[in-house]
């Protein structure tokens, strides 16, 4: 049976969208769009972890839970590590990170990174992948790219276009675009902290960078279904609203 809990990550500092998780998605700040998509998920619990009171004054007035977490924290797995402590969580339970800029998110997806990792009992983490279709994207330093063995464990993520030809041209068919979707074992969170610095991860700026470098097993899938942009900028604001008026 697969059973996990979801914690979504919150943090008002937003360099392209002022206050971010507050922005008015049709009614709704984007961070209770995120918990109701996550509501749907069938998880054991929903949880946002943030450490500011206007975010978690509006996800309790949506009637959810919120984990006040430190100021301190650099990434978003750092706040979801001392989230799922502060929920005492067995070592062996699954938590889903979902973003709190994701308010798209298909519940399948989640549903399907968590069971990724449950059927992969010796996995740390695990994560999804959709096939890059277009040049541009592969060539994108935005857009991650990672690369697997033949048994879907991650060798490397990059804003590099890699898998890279020789020949010089791309590997259409090949490239494929990381899914910033991950489930973690509560014992991998709470080791968390504790990894050792990582130059990998500095030079790219992709926390998953530390996990890999220090030997964790990343496991990887493609996506059951596409995973549409999330909300970085006004444009994504517009094209969200688009799309629930049309819906």
């Amino acid at each position: 049976m697969n059973q996990f809990h979801v914690i979504i990550p919150a943090r008002m500092a937003s360099t392209r969208l002022e206050r971010k998780p507050l922005v008015d998605l049709g009614g709704k700040p984007l961070v209770v769009r995120v918990l109701e998509q996550a509501r749907a998920c069938g998880a054991l619990s929903v949880h946002v972890a943030t450490d500011h009171e206007d975010i978690a004054a509006a996800v309790e007035e949506a009637g959810g839970d919120v984990l006040i977490t430190g100021e301190h924290h650099r990434c978003g797995t750092d706040r979801l590590s001392e989230a799922a402590q502060l929920l005492g969580l067995a070592e062996d339970a699954i938590v889903v990170n979902l973003q709190g800029d994701e308010p798209d998110m298909p519940p399948a997806c989640v549903q399907q990174v968590s069971q990724l990792l449950q059927d992969n009992s010796s996995a740390d983490m695990s994560t999804l992948w959709w096939p890059i279709e277009a040049e541009s994207d592969w060539r994108d330093p935005n857009v991650v790219k990672l690369v697997t063995d033949a048994g879907g464990n991650a060798l490397y993520f990059s804003r590099a276009p890699i898998p890279h030809r020789r020949d010089g041209n791309w590997p259409r068919g090949h490239a494929r675009r990381h899914v910033g979707l991950y489930a973690y074992r509560a014992g991998a969170l709470s080791a968390w902290p504790d990894l050792p610095s990582s130059a990998l991860e500095a030079a790219e700026s992709l926390e998953q960078l530390r996990a890999l470098e220090a030997g964790w097993r990343i496991v990887c899938e493609q996506a059951a279904a596409l995973v549409p942009p999330g909300i970085d900028t006004p444009a994504d604001v517009h094209r969200f609203l688009e799309s629930i008026e049309s819906s």
